[in-house]
């Protein structure tokens, strides 16, 4: 149990510690973006789009995170197509902002249904067109609802960005295993990885429970 080799390179670690910050907020704009578009079209009642965003949640769900960051950096560029080939940090951006979108999408719907149909009717029924309805009439609703499953999706994020480290993404964990290769140590090393992944996460968790007890009233 050697605590001087993380404290010696806490340079290198704030400097993961820097990048899996900026990954996980980047990450989350992106994945909240696709994850309304897809809730709403898996609401929207045209069979297709309905279809395509069901089978997006359900496949992206169910599959590994690792295994999808897999195919962004090996397969794709297995295409030959240039604006397909990903760098290792590229590649992990993709599977977390993908994979945490079909999670954010599955939190948006259940948000949508638990609405009143007759708002979306009454709405329509007033002149608005469906898409215009969702915008100003339901999803402002249904925002409030799923804030707090939104706000434990981001801390998931966090902790699921670890998987930069498999591809160079230069993050917390990545620095980590950088120093326990060239160190032998283990517990110091991963146990100041696990620290700072603590400094992001716990005032999420706070902030989250205070939203859910706000917004329950």
């Amino acid at each position: 149990m050697n605590f001087s080799i993380p404290l010696s390179h806490l340079d290198q670690y704030w400097s993961g510690f820097v990048v899996t910050l900026k990954t996980s907020v980047i990450a989350l704009i992106l994945s909240f973006i696709i994850g309304f578009i897809i809730a709403t079209l898996r609401v929207s009642g045209v069979r297709p789009l309905a279809f395509f965003a069901r089978w997006y949640v359900e496949f992206l769900r169910n599959t590994p995170l690792l295994v999808q960051v897999f195919f962004f950096y090996y397969a794709l560029p297995r295409l030959h197509v240039s604006w397909l080939n990903f760098n290792g940090y590229q590649a992990g951006m993709l599977g977390l902002t993908f994979y945490t979108a079909a999670y954010i999408a599955e939190n948006v719907r259940a948000g949508i249904q638990s609405i009143d149909k007759g708002q979306l009717e009454a709405a329509r029924a007033s002149g608005l067109t469906y898409y215009q309805a969702m915008l100003y009439i339901i999803l402002p609703q249904a925002f409030r609802i799923v804030i707090p499953p939104l706000g434990t999706q981001f801390i998931n994020l966090v902790k699921n960005s670890a998987v930069l480290a498999f591809f160079a993404g230069l993050d917390i964990m990545y620095v980590a295993d950088s120093l326990q290769g060239s160190s032998g140590e283990v517990f110091g090393v991963y146990t100041f990885a696990a620290l700072f992944y603590l400094i992001i996460t716990i005032p999420l968790t706070i902030l989250v429970n205070y939203l859910e007890k706000k917004l329950a009233y």
